[in-house]
């Protein structure tokens, strides 16, 4: 039998280390799998009553560009959400949107799928955790200023459509506790109190999870909100 060539000695070793690289990367994808929560793992289901992870802005991202699939997630858990008509007023468009069900006050306003499966995530995950744990009480409410309007930003002229014009941005002005406290953007979020840093906290988590986040560190039109909206770039004011 003629000796194997040196060349192909060393593509049989190249081989074999790539076969046991291959083995192991499998072995470490089994361990990760089984033991990294789910809300870092990026191929596990989505689900609203996970917590923030790693993975949480892919899975949002992902669910939010199916519509069944967010509408899914929003009755998982219990959200009852109305399908909205499609309207259409010049550069302003109401497309994949729906009235939810959540503690938002006034109740059930109008906005795409993705932002009230956003927010459903922000109620849950950071504003109820962050109401028991800094100000000792239940969330009750979360009052807003509006979602839909068909405007430009800031409402001026030859400015590109604001987020509102597709009901894609919701405008947060406080929180109502059950203890009976009220506390909102304007009178509490610079306070060195638990409620001042309860609407901090509020805005840092809703920077994990929309795309423009502005409150009153932004600019005085913020003053007395946050606005949470789509976009596609982020930041966070």
């Amino acid at each position: 039998m003629k000796p194997a060539s040196p060349q192909s000695l060393a593509l049989a070793e190249i081989g074999g280390l790539l076969l046991d690289a291959a083995l192991v990367g499998l072995l470490v994808f089994a361990l990760v799998d089984r033991i990294a929560p789910h809300q870092d793992l990026a191929w596990k289901p989505f689900s609203i009553d996970q917590p923030l992870g790693l993975a949480t802005q892919a899975k949002l991202a992902r669910v939010g560009a199916d519509p069944a699939a967010c509408r899914a997630a929003l009755r998982d858990v219990g959200i009852v959400s109305v399908d909205q008509p499609v309207r259409e007023d010049g550069f302003c468009s109401t497309r994949d949107t729906v009235r939810a069900q959540t503690r938002l006050s006034p109740a059930a306003p109008v906005m795409t799928c993705p932002l009230a499966l956003r927010y459903a995530v922000w109620e849950r995950q950071v504003l109820d955790p962050a109401a028991e744990h800094l100000l000792d009480s239940d969330l009750v409410r979360v009052e807003h200023l509006g979602t839909y309007a068909c405007r430009t930003i800031y409402g001026r002229e030859g400015e590109r459509p604001s987020q509102h014009a597709s009901a894609s941005a919701l405008d947060v002005s406080g929180v109502r506790l059950a203890d009976g406290r009220r506390l909102t953007i304007a009178a509490d979020f610079r306070k060195d109190s638990p409620e001042g840093r309860f609407l901090r906290v509020a805005r840092a988590g809703a920077c994990e999870l929309f795309g423009a986040v502005l409150g009153p560190d932004y600019n005085a039109a913020h003053a007395d909100h946050l606005h949470l909206d789509l976009s596609s770039y982020r930041l966070c004011r």
